[in-house]
């Protein structure tokens, strides 16, 4: 009976190191001021945390952004046109009366030089409320297996008219055999980092131009 109740723990405690929570709360993305960091780890601790196990690695994410959150969610919230922002793709294409609902899929083509080809991918989550989308990769020849990732948008104001965003994305993703979890997050890292990026361009240049509102 002893015996029993040792192994009944131990079994416990190697589940737990196989598997737990990401801690992207403690370890937010530099660049934000602690007012932003304040006031972003409630949502990260909602949105932005996952359940990993080994041979997976997750990361998370921010750019600030000089345009209002309406401006930037107008953009963020397409799950129709990626292309927009996301450097990587081609084209996507989603059937013919598609409505932006969650469990909508969209096909993606990626340009040429990527370990990809194409992407089937699933929307999981919209909330237009709170400015929160995510995305899963569900097919396609590519090496990002059990790809998932969720977006947020959050808008500041400092009382003196200025207005800013700022953006988190974070994803988990199976580190693919024959890669280290390093080199996985590296390149994962770097294209999320590039799309973010543009992201900020095309806002603020969208914002400039008086087209913060659009769809």
């Amino acid at each position: 009976m002893e015996k029993a109740d040792t192994s009944t723990v131990s079994t416990s405690d190697q589940d737990s190191d196989e598997k737990h929570h990401t801690q992207h709360h403690l370890t937010v993305p530099s660049g934000l001021n602690q007012h932003e960091i304040d006031s972003l780890i409630p949502s990260i601790t909602e949105h932005h945390t996952y359940l990993i196990t080994s041979g997976q690695c997750s990361s998370l994410l921010a750019q600030r952004i000089h345009a209002p959150p309406e401006t930037v969610w107008s953009v963020v919230r397409r799950f129709d046109k990626p292309q927009i922002y996301k450097h990587f793709i081609k084209s996507c294409a989603v059937k013919d009366g598609f409505q932006m609902t969650v469990g909508c899929t969209r096909d993606v083509n990626v340009i040429s030089g990527l370990p990809a080809a194409t992407s089937t991918e699933r929307l999981d989550l919209l909330d237009e409320d709170r400015r929160v989308t995510g995305f899963s990769i569900t097919g396609g020849e590519h090496r990002l297996r059990n790809y998932r990732s969720v977006t947020s948008v959050h808008g500041y104001d400092n009382g003196d008219g200025e207005i800013w965003t700022v953006v988190l994305e974070s994803y988990i993703v199976d580190v693919p055999e024959g890669n280290t979890e390093e080199d996985t997050r590296l390149f994962a890292d770097t294209v999320v980092k590039l799309n973010l990026q543009k992201l900020a361009s095309i806002t603020e240049e969208k914002y400039r131009d008086g087209d913060g509102k659009s769809h």
